[in-house]
């Protein structure tokens, strides 16, 4: 009897677990398999089974080497040193900051997130671009100007999700903070501590899990950043801004090689997996 009532219970989640094997599961899996075949979109009539020859030949390309590379530079860059600090700094400021002031930075911070991602990057490319905002301010205050997605594209898209994306960490931050008690800081300050050391010894400490959090969640999104990129730079000059997306989009439908591009994906997935091992073991509560 007792298995008839678990079974019943567990009829309404049939349709869900159904769509997740469908629609997750079964692409998933047969991303795998397409990984380990020679399957080309142009040119070929049937394809075979290549074994780990992808794998050893994403390993071998410099192209690829590269865009491990800057995936790397870019997601340090952009999430891990930029969002996570300008969106706790932020939240901060907010938090001492009169109400119309919160409202307005706010407001500001958030629309930036709520564009699309498209939209954003055609934002930021008339900012950054040889005729854009940029130069135009740098000529105003007669420092010398430079084509920016030229000459530093890597920081120039690093700068974009940073601005596009901020707005997360610092919601992130402004509720943890929010859940500080209040006599905990005021003690701290009756008793000297000034504002670094209540930031190093008290905040930092009392909101760590929101902060692994916040940094896993921000590293995934960035290390899947296309749109962003491929409006501003389309990866160049060169593959001077070609990060692990682009590379692998150039490789599966410029190239026409879908099973090297889809063993790239795969290489990707397991790069997010690994920063998501590490962020959730700093979730571990210390013994």
């Amino acid at each position: 009897m007792r298995h008839r009532y678990r079974i019943a219970g567990a009829l309404p989640l049939g349709p869900a677990v159904v769509l997740l094997l469908l629609f997750l599961a079964g692409p998933i899996a047969y991303c795998v398999y397409i990984a380990f075949t020679d399957l080309q979109l142009t040119g070929q009539a049937h394809s075979s089974f290549v074994g780990l020859a992808n794998f050893r030949r994403a390993f071998r390309d410099d192209a690829f080497l590269n865009a491990v590379w800057l995936t790397l530079v870019f997601t340090v860059l952009s999430s891990l040193v930029g969002q996570n600090t300008l969106g706790l700094a932020l939240a901060a400021l907010m938090k001492r900051a009169s109400k119309p002031v919160r409202t307005l930075t706010g407001g500001v911070v958030v629309t930036a997130w709520v564009l699309p991602e498209v939209v954003a990057g055609f934002l930021l490319y008339a900012f950054f671009r040889r005729e854009g905002t940029l130069n135009a301010i740098l000529d105003w205050l007669h420092l010398p100007r430079q084509n920016w997605l030229f000459t530093l594209p890597i920081l120039a898209v690093s700068f974009a999700n940073v601005w596009r994306g901020t707005a997360f960490s610092m919601l992130v931050y402004s509720a943890a903070l929010d859940e500080i008690p209040a006599e905990i800081t005021e003690a701290a300050e009756v008793d000297g501590a000034g504002g670094w050391r209540r930031l190093w010894h008290i905040t930092l400490p009392m909101i760590r899990r929101s902060i692994g959090t916040n940094l896993m969640l921000n590293t995934l999104q960035t290390l899947s950043v296309f749109g962003l990129i491929w409006v501003m730079t389309r990866g160049g000059p060169g593959d001077r801004s070609q990060t692990l997306p682009l590379f692998m989009y150039e490789q599966a439908f410029q190239n026409s090689m879908i099973g090297y591009g889809t063993a790239v994906a795969l290489l990707l997935l397991l790069v997010g997996s690994l920063f998501s091992v590490v962020h959730l073991r700093l979730l571990r509560t210390e013994v």
